[in-house]
C-alpha cells in the first residue's frame, strides 16, 4: 500500500481529511479549518487508555508519514515529519544627597519588569525589589545588594542546575528559577543510530528545573525545594502566589526506535533492497511504539525536598486533544501555588505558541496544522482560554479561532468586559498569475483586528475590523483600554488607530504614513505612546534604499485625537550596524514614568576601525528624558566595555554573552546589568560609575 493510501486511512485519527492523488506527485488537500474549535478531554474509567491509544496512534501516523516519504522520495513530505517529537530531527538630587537619604528604607520610586498587564508578573533573568538585585549569569544565581547605590556589590551566589533561563522573586524570602536540564531517557545505543541525534547530549534539554532559593539572607542562599517537570520552558507569568509555567514537551519515542535503516554497503544504492530495509525498519518502530508504557509517554515530575523525594505523575484526566489540525506535541499550563505548596498540570496535545494573560484568564495561541504550499491555503490561529483566577490549578474554559497569524504577546489582549481582542497578519497563497508554472502560487497578505466572545465553551468572533494595509504585515501592536494601535510595514510605517468601545464593532479611526516601522508600543500616559523601531527613509526616484540610512529610532507620538495620531518626535541611535534587544523583547524596555526616562541596552559596531575588534565594538545603556512636549534628551550612556573586552569575542556563548542587556533604575541612580556583572551610575553624569560589582565569569564543564 502507498504512502497515500496509508496516510490517508490514518489521517481519520486526526480529524484529518484522506489524500487524493496518486504517485510521488500527490498533493494533499488540506484539511478545513475548524470554526467550532474545542478541546476534547479524555475522562471516565478508560482515559488512561484512551490517552495511550491516542499517543501511540498519533505516534505511528507521524512515523509512518516520514520513513514512508523517505522511503519512496516523496518529494515535500519532510514538512509532515520531525517536529513534535523527543528525538526527531529537530529633577534630579546630587548623588551625596540622595546617598544620605532614605539608605535603609530604600529607594522612594524604582523600576521593575516590564509587565504587559498591570498585576501580572512575568519571569525574566533579572529581577529587584528596590534594595536588592537578582540577576541570572552563566549557571548561577547572584544576589547583589544595590541600596545604597554606592554600596553595589555581590552578596552571594548558588550555582543553579543546567541552563538557568528565567525567574521571579516571591516576597522577600524566596527566589523561584526555572532552568533546563537533560534527564537521561533510556535510549539504547546512545551516540548510535538509534541515538536520534539531539537526544544523546547535553545542550538537549527536555526538563525544566523549578527551584525555590530562600533569599532572605544574601550571603547565604538556601536551596528549599527543587521540581522536575518533563518539557521545554516557554513563558511564565506570576499572579500573587500563584506562578504559571507554559511548557512545551514532544513525544518520547522508546528506545530502539529509528528515523531510518543502519548504514550498510551499496544499501542506497539498490532501491527494492532499501525499500525492503524501511518497510522493515517501520514494522520494528511500530512494534516498539506499541508496546510502550503510557508511563514511558508522559513522564512523571518529581519534586525534591527536605531530604526525599517525590514523584507526581500526570493525571490522564489532566490531558485534552483539540479537534482541530494542529501541530501536534503538547502544552501543558503548570500551576505552582508557592503558598499552598501544590502543583497542578493541565495539558493539550498540540504545538505551543505565544500566551497572553490576564489576572483572570490566561490564553494560549496555537497555528492551525497544515501548510501545504497550494493555492487556497490562509493560516489560522486557534485560541484556548484558561481560568486561572483560583491560585491552585488552571480550568479549561473555551477555544475560537480566527484567521491569520500573531507577531508576538502585544498581539492579544482582554477587556474589562471579558471580550478577547486579537490582531492578526493574514497569509493566503493563490494562483501566481504571472507564473502558471508555478503551482505552489503566491502569498497575498493583510491584517486584521478581531474581538471574540465567550459563548457557552466557545470564543466566537463578535467583531472584525476591515482589513487593514494589503501587501503589509503588523509589526507591532498595543491595545490599551478601548484603544488600538497597530503598525504595520512594507516601505513606510502606517500607525493605525482604533476605537474598541463597541466590542462588535472595532473601528479603524485614524492613520498615519511616516518612514520605518516600530517593533515595541509603550503608552507612556492616556495620550501619548512611546516605540521603539527602526528608521528605514524613503525611495527617492524610484532608488533602492540605501541600508547603510537605516538606524534604530525612538519615536513619540501624539494620540490624543484617534482621527489624527501624530508622530511628535524621533530620534536616532548608533548607526546602520546598532541594535537593542528593546527593539524585540519588551522587558529590556525599561521606561521610569516617575523619571520620565527611558533605558536601553544598545550595541554598535563601527566597520571603519582600523585596529582590533574591540576598539569599533560598543555595548552600553543608553538612557534619555522623554516629555512628550520637549521630546527626547540624551542622558549619556552607562559603558561596561572594560568589563566584557577583558574575555575576548571569542569566548562569548550562547550561554554567556557579557553585553549589556537589562537595566534598573532607582531615584536618581542607573544600573546597568550584563553576564558580566552590574555597575551603577548618577544620572547627573552616567559616564562617571559609582559603584561595580562583577560576576565571575561562566566556564562551561567538559
Amino acid at each position: 500500500m502507498s504512502i497515500i493510501k496509508k496516510t490517508a486511512a490514518a489521517l481519520s485519527l486526526l480529524g484529518i481529511s484522506a489524500l487524493s492523488g496518486c504517485g510521488k506527485e500527490a498533493i494533499p488537500p488540506p484539511p478545513a479549518v475548524v470554526n467550532r474549535v474545542s478541546l476534547q478531554g479524555f475522562n471516565g474509567p478508560n482515559a488512561c487508555k484512551d490517552l495511550e491509544s491516542y499517543l501511540e496512534d498519533t505516534a505511528v501516523l507521524q512515523m509512518r508519514t516520514q520513513l514512508e516519504a523517505a522511503r519512496d522520495g516523496v518529494p515535500g513530505w519532510g514538512w509532515w515529519g520531525g517536529f513534535g517529537l523527543r528525538g526527531g530531527l529537530e529633577d534630579f538630587a546630587s548623588p551625596a544627597a540622595a546617598n544620605a537619604t532614605g539608605a535603609t528604607q530604600g529607594p522612594t520610586n524604582y523600576t521593575q519588569t516590564n509587565n504587559q498587564v498591570a498585576g501580572v508578573d512575568e519571569a525574566d533573568f533579572v529581577k529587584n525589589d528596590g534594595t536588592r538585585i537578582f540577576a541570572l549569569s552563566g549557571n548561577t544565581l547572584h544576589a547583589v545588594k544595590s541600596w545604597p547605590a554606592n554600596e553595589t556589590a555581590v552578596q552571594g551566589t548558588l550555582k543553579i542546575e543546567g541552563y538557568p533561563r528565567e525567574m521571579f522573586l516571591d516576597g522577600s524570602d524566596k527566589a523561584v528559577v526555572f532552568s533546563s536540564i537533560y534527564t537521561w531517557y533510556p535510549l539504547s545505543n546512545a551516540g548510535g543510530a538509534t541515538c536520534l541525534g539531539l537526544n544523546c547530549g547535553y545542550y538537549y534539554a527536555n526538563t525544566v528545573k523549578v527551584t525555590e532559593v530562600d533569599v532572605s539572607n544574601l550571603g547565604a542562599l538556601q536551596v528549599v525545594k527543587e521540581t522536575y517537570l518533563p518539557g521545554h520552558y516557554n513563558s511564565a507569568r506570576k499572579i500573587g502566589s500563584s506562578v504559571r509555567l507554559v511548557l512545551s514537551d514532544d513525544f518520547n519515542f522508546p528506545p530502539g526506535f529509528k528515523w531510518g535503516p543502519d548504514w550498510e554497503q551499496g544499501l542506497w544504492e539498490d532501491k527494492a533492497r532499501l525499500r525492503r530495509a524501511y518497510d522493515a525498519v517501520i514494522a520494528q518502530n511500530e512494534t516498539l511504539i506499541r508496546n510502550q508504557t503510557l508511563a514511558d509517554w508522559v513522564p512523571a515530575a518529581r519534586i525534591k525536598q527536605s531530604g526525599s523525594e517525590f514523584i507526581v505523575p500526570h493525571a490522564c484526566e489532566s490531558f485534552s486533544k483539540v479537534n482541530a489540525p494542529t501541530r501536534l506535541g503538547q502544552v501543558s499550563v503548570v500551576t505552582l501555588n508557592l503558598a499552598g505548596n501544590s502543583i497542578n498540570r493541565t495539558s493539550l496535545l498540540a504545538e505551543p505558541g505565544e500566551i497572553y494573560s490576564s489576572q483572570n484568564n490566561l490564553y494560549i495561541a496555537t497555528r492551525h496544522w497544515w501548510w501545504w504550499p497550494a493555492p487556497g491555503q490562509r493560516d489560522t490561529t486557534y485560541i484556548h482560554k484558561f481560568d486561572v483566577s483560583q491560585p491552585d490549578s488552571a480550568a479549561y474554559v473555551a477555544s475560537g479561532v480566527v484567521d491569520g497569524h500573531i507577531v508576538d504577546q502585544f498581539s492579544m489582549d482582554e477587556a474589562v468586559s471579558g471580550h478577547f481582542r486579537i490582531v492578526t497578519t493574514i497569509q493566503t497563497r493563490v494562483v501566481d498569475r504571472n507564473n502558471p508554472d508555478n503551482w505552489w502560487g503566491t502569498m497575498e497578505t493583510t491584517n486584521r483586528l478581531s474581538v471574540l466572545g465567550e459563548n457557552a465553551g466557545y470564543l466566537d468572533v463578535v467583531g472584525q475590523s476591515p482589513d487593514l494595509a494589503p501587501g503589509e504585515r503588523v509589526q507591532s501592536s498595543r491595545i490599551v483600554g478601548d484603544k488600538g494601535f497597530v503598525v504595520t510595514f512594507r516601505q513606510v510605517d502606517p500607525l493605525f488607530t482604533f476605537d474598541l468601545t463597541d466590542p462588535t464593532n472595532p473601528r479603524k479611526i485614524g492613520e498615519l504614513k511616516i518612514p520605518g516601522f516600530s517593533t515595541y508600543i509603550h503608552p507612556i500616559d492616556a495620550n501619548h505612546l512611546l516605540t521603539i523601531g527602526t528608521f528605514v527613509p524613503e525611495p527617492v526616484n524610484g532608488q533602492p534604499v540605501d541600508w547603510q540610512a537605516r538606524a534604530l529610532q525612538l519615536a513619540i507620538f501624539d494620540v490624543s485625537d484617534l482621527a489624527n495620531p501624530r508622530q511628535t518626535f524621533t530620534q536616532l541611535v548608533g548607526t546602520a550596524y546598532g541594535w537593542s534587544e528593546a527593539a524585540h523583547e519588551h522587558k529590556a524596555f525599561n521606561y521610569f514614568a516617575a523619571k520620565k526616562l527611558l533605558a536601553i541596552p544598545f550595541a554598535d559596531w563601527s566597520r571603519n576601525t582600523t585596529s582590533d575588534y574591540w576598539s569599533g565594538f560598543t555595548s552600553d545603556l543608553r538612557v534619555y528624558s522623554v516629555d512628550p512636549v520637549l521630546g527626547f534628551t540624551s542622558r549619556g550612556s552607562v559603558s561596561m566595555k572594560d568589563m566584557y573586552s577583558i574575555y575576548q569575542y571569542g569566548s562569548w556563548t550562547y550561554y554567556w554573552e557579557p553585553y549589556v542587556r537589562r537595566s534598573v533604575m532607582a531615584d536618581d541612580f542607573v544600573y546597568a546589568i550584563s553576564d558580566s556583572g552590574i555597575r551603577v551610575s548618577h544620572i547627573s553624569d552616567l559616564s562617571a560609575p559609582i559603584a561595580s560589582t562583577n560576576f565571575e565569569k561562566y566556564v562551561e564543564q567538559p
